[in-house]
């Protein structure tokens, strides 16, 4: 590559995989990442529906109930932290497939807790593992990608999640109605969530590390560009060297306000309602069995949340990943207001299943796509998981308090009051989104980060090979 021709184009590594064609290796890494993704939309709402079933076998205390829902959620805090910062020190290789090891753990120690003590012990392992997840796959993603479709690439890595969503009521109803004993019954819903996991260990552990991060952080050229070649990437070449970045996150400060603060809002109303919704369904028809609830569950995530998912990610780089949040956020919000505002729509439960729908459809086709989206792509590459993490982070201290506080407020408040505040976290987020973030879609990550407004200081000079 050092050889080309001068009448060759001078191009970076950086620019060869933004202006790089799609390939097999790009399919081979949106699988491994969108099993993580399945994995943890999996075992994080499958607890809703195990829980009904714990509630009734260890007469759990309410307390109890929001705990064991929503420790998994602290927990991914503190991995999403740990990893992300993690990786920008050693590199994306040399952490991937750590935190699938730990889902692996924690789902199989969930299947066979005796007690309560033991059950928050697996689902903070757990927790840990998804939280790694988060800033891992979204950035690697988002560094293999190219400019035009980066967004469609993430969004479809992120897509798993739907499936996963899905499958935790439909193992559910399965189980239940094969009549399986109740202690087996979720022992079985929460042990299947190894499988996944386990699956791609070995092929993350492969992947090669990211360009990016070799040429611009560990200033690498050479090694880049040869993985630039094993990835088959086509006609992407690269003949120059790129500049060692070096950003400092005070700089970015607006940037993670914007997506740690609206993510944050998100998560809250997302996990407080998903994990809740077994209880929202029994709220609403209380003469409903467990089986029953779980179906009109499994209904609207169905027909609701699955379509949100994919069409997001595949408009996500036309409507503009900001535009598309803001769009989510200002709808999934309006369809709270309509249900705590008038409870007179939810006397029938039709109504009350169509506007709900639309709170998930307008949330995957919205802020749940874009958060993960966005977080991957506008800080620099020496800063590039650390930001995620944090984001994704303070975001599932957003989705503890939802799924810690949900239960208690329905009981306080009824389904009305609460999804009256929940409204108001929506808003919170569409300003936040407003406010703080630029619109990423068609530019390069180099651009949207300004990384190569170099900071004066020792390594920030391009290096030449």
């Amino acid at each position: 590559m050092a050889s080309a021709s001068s009448s060759v184009r001078e191009s970076t590594v950086a620019d060869a995989l933004n202006t790089a064609a799609f390939s097999p290796f790009h399919l081979k890494a949106m699988w491994a990442a969108s099993m993580g993704f399945f994995t943890s939309a999996y075992d994080l709402f499958i607890i809703g529906t195990a829980l009904v079933l714990i509630k009734a076998e260890w007469h759990l205390s309410a307390s109890e109930v929001g705990l064991i829902g929503s420790i998994s959620l602290i927990a991914t805090f503190a991995g999403a932290y740990f990893f992300g910062i993690l990786a920008d020190k050693l590199g994306r290789k040399k952490v991937y497939g750590l935190e699938a090891i730990l889902m692996t753990i924690g789902a199989l120690l969930s299947a066979v807790a005796p007690n309560v003590t033991v059950l928050l012990i697996a689902r903070v392992i757990l927790g840990l593992g998804i939280g790694g997840d988060y800033p891992m796959s979204a950035v690697l993603m988002s560094e293999y990608a190219n400019a035009k479709s980066r967004g469609r690439m993430v969004s479809l890595v992120f897509s798993a999640q739907a499936i996963g969503l899905v499958m935790g009521p439909v193992v559910a109803l399965t189980l239940l109605a094969a009549g399986m004993n109740h202690d087996a019954a979720w022992r079985v819903m929460l042990g299947l969530g190894a499988l996944p996991a386990m699956a791609v260990i070995y092929i993350r552990r492969t992947l090669p590390e990211s360009p990016r991060w070799l040429a611009r952080v560990k200033g690498d050229s050479a090694t880049a560009e040869r993985q630039l070649a094993s990835f088959s990437l086509g006609t992407a070449v690269a003949n120059k060297s790129d500049k060692i970045v070096k950003q400092p996150l005070s700089k970015y400060w607006l940037t993670l306000l914007g997506t740690a603060g609206s993510w944050f809002m998100f998560d809250y109303a997302y996990y407080g309602n998903t994990i809740s919704t077994p209880m929202v369904m029994h709220h609403l028809a209380p003469h409903a069995d467990v089986i029953q609830s779980t179906a009109l569950s499994l209904i609207v995530f169905a027909v609701a949340a699955v379509p949100g998912y994919f069409l997001a990610a595949f408009t996500i780089d036309r409507v503009g990943h900001k535009t598309l949040q803001m769009l989510g956020f200002f709808m999934m919000g309006l369809m709270f207001l309509l249900i705590g505002a008038f409870p007179i729509l939810t006397q029938s439960i039709a109504v009350f299943l169509v506007l709900y729908g639309l709170s998930y459809f307008f949330a995957e086709y919205g802020p749940n796509t874009t958060t993960f989206v966005l977080a991957g792509e506008v800080f620099p590459v020496n800063l590039r998981t650390t930001g995620h993490g944090l984001s994704a982070g303070t975001a599932k201290v957003g989705a503890f308090l939802g799924a810690l506080v949900f239960p208690i407020l329905l009981a306080k408040f009824g389904l009305h009051g609460t999804l009256m505040i929940t409204f108001f976290f929506a808003l919170a987020g569409l300003l936040l989104t407003a406010f703080c973030l630029k619109e990423p879609s068609g530019r390069t990550l180099e651009d949207i980060s300004g990384e190569d407004n170099v900071v004066p200081g020792p390594g920030n000079r391009p290096v030449h090979a």
